[in-house]
């Protein structure tokens, strides 16, 4: 039996991923693969024609040495992608690498990317939710219009309240909610399930578009379960009920904070940033650290605790109280 090579592995490695992970995640994974063999080749090594089985987890050395002109977070990303590949070599029983030896090799040599505060304009998020509610009473000329004003107001009020990642707000299907229980099933980041919680107010504004679209979901001859809850309203469409894609919600925060904020603010706010909001809100009112990781479902705590900081308005109001006032 031929061995096999380094390139075959990872070629197997990366079907593997592309089996399991989402289409934009095995594109990274194989961008970082390439730099991988890149580098062995680099190095003198030839990955057509060098068998796995001679391969050591000290090529984990090359790659940290290549990736030092990159940012760290690629570098991060990368050498996850790198780190998979062995332990993929090693559940299937295609080469021994020492695992915990790589993560040793890897936590003495990568950088740490720098951590940033989420910025985010709180107060204009704010702004934007207030206006939303005009959207049910907007003037329209076209059905369509009608439709699309329900549907936005009830995206926004979705993102705000749920902390839903917008991908996974545009894949909610209708019967992934619990009208009752105010809740939904979702598959959310690294494929895992998870329980997400809705607003009475975005519940409500999805009732209020929904209703308005029963129409256009009965005449599709389908299951109501199997639906979108967002859909598209363009021309393209028509009457049929097809999901609202991550870069028309994109579309619509941008266009809605054009409408409600004026053009300069325009970049200031994405789909994202409400997510933003959503976390600070839950540890400002609750103080839970645990609390707010459970809700916006983050795996790692460190990643909440970057939102565990103070407002400007306290930072000044400690800062008049600790020094003005006792000159």
């Amino acid at each position: 039996m031929p061995e096999i090579t380094i390139h075959d592995a990872v070629n197997s490695y990366l079907n593997s991923v592309k089996l399991a992970r989402s289409p934009h995640t095995a594109s990274t994974y194989k961008n970082a693969m390439n730099f991988f063999l890149e580098t062995l080749q680099i190095n003198r090594i030839d990955p057509d024609n060098t068998s796995v089985k001679s391969f050591s987890e000290d090529s984990i050395i090359l790659m940290t040495n290549s990736l030092k002109n990159h940012a760290p977070t690629t570098e991060r990303l990368y050498l996850t992608a790198v780190t998979g590949f062995f332990e993929f070599l090693v559940a299937e029983k295609i080469s021994d690498i020492n695992l915990p030896r790589v993560r040793l090799l890897i936590q003495q040599r990568a950088r740490k990317p720098g951590q940033r505060l989420p910025q985010f304009p709180a107060s204009q998020i704010d702004q934007i939710l207030e206006n939303a509610e005009v959207l049910l009473t907007k003037p329209y000329d076209d059905p369509a219009d009608r439709l699309v004003n329900l549907r936005d107001r009830a995206f926004l009020y979705t993102l705000a309240d749920t902390g839903l990642r917008v991908h996974e707000a545009c894949s909610l299907r209708r019967g992934d909610l619990d009208w009752n229980e105010g809740k939904a099933m979702i598959i959310g980041k690294g494929n895992r399930q998870d329980v997400v919680r809705f607003s009475t107010r975005a519940t409500n504004a999805l009732m209020d578009y929904l209703r308005e679209r029963s129409k256009n979901d009965g005449n599709t001859k389908k299951p109501l379960a199997s639906l979108p809850i967002f859909a598209r309203h363009d021309r393209g469409s028509g009457n049929k009920t097809k999901p609202m894609t991550t870069t028309t919600g994109r579309n619509i925060i941008t266009d809605r904070v054009r409408e409600f904020l004026g053009p300069d603010a325009v970049g200031t706010i994405t789909p994202h940033s409400f997510r933003h909001y959503f976390v600070t809100r839950v540890l400002k009112s609750s103080g839970n650290l645990k609390l707010a990781q459970e809700l916006a479902r983050h795996r790692n705590i460190a990643v909440t605790q970057r939102y565990a900081h103070l407002s400007d308005d306290e930072l000044d109001k400690g800062y008049w109280n600790a020094i003005e006032e006792n000159k």
